[in-house]
């Protein structure tokens, strides 16, 4: 299964990504946690900081789900249908998927540009908020591509699918 090395590296990346970003909220978290209870006094910066970590986890985590096909879906519908009609809803979620990510990554991406433009800055760094608005449309590309190459995976005749639990 030589065509599965890249879904297995993909894998592996947004694991890694959501791994890392959930560190990073723990420390962040946890520094909080601690100068609060000894001084009395909190970091502002932290719950912004935090809200964007946990938004940027999210959608890592999203495209682990979809290099996996771990997504919720109604199973009521799915597993009541004949084989045919299965791989109809799937390749259907796929595409309609990619394009919401599409969509919203095209949308976020012209609210980071209005941003940009505007100079808005974050209320507790003032930090130009199209520092963290930019990433929105990033992770939508790799969503929208993450959906694409599902899409091409159930394209393939059955011999060929990877293997759903595959690392």
């Amino acid at each position: 299964m030589e065509n599965d090395k890249p879904v297995a590296w993909y894998r592996r990346a947004d694991d890694a990504i959501g791994a890392w970003l959930l560190a990073a909220l723990l420390v962040i978290t946890l520094v909080n946690v601690f100068v609060r209870y000894f001084t009395d006094q909190s970091f502002a910066w932290t719950e912004e900081l935090s809200s964007f970590l946990m938004l940027v986890m999210c959608l890592a985590g999203s495209a682990s789900a979809i290099t996996r096909d771990s997504h919720i879906r109604v199973e009521f519908f799915f597993e009541a249908a004949d084989p045919g009609r299965r791989a109809g809803f799937e390749k259907f979620s796929t595409l309609a998927n990619a394009l919401f990510f599409f969509g919203l990554g095209l949308l976020s991406a012209m609210m980071a540009w209005d941003e940009f433009r505007f100079g808005d800055t974050s209320p507790a760094i003032g930090l130009p908020k199209w520092w963290y608005s930019i990433w929105l449309p990033i992770f939508c590309a790799i969503l929208c591509t993450r959906s694409l190459q599902r899409f091409q995976q159930i394209q393939r005749p059955h011999g060929q699918a990877a293997e759903k639990d595959a690392p």
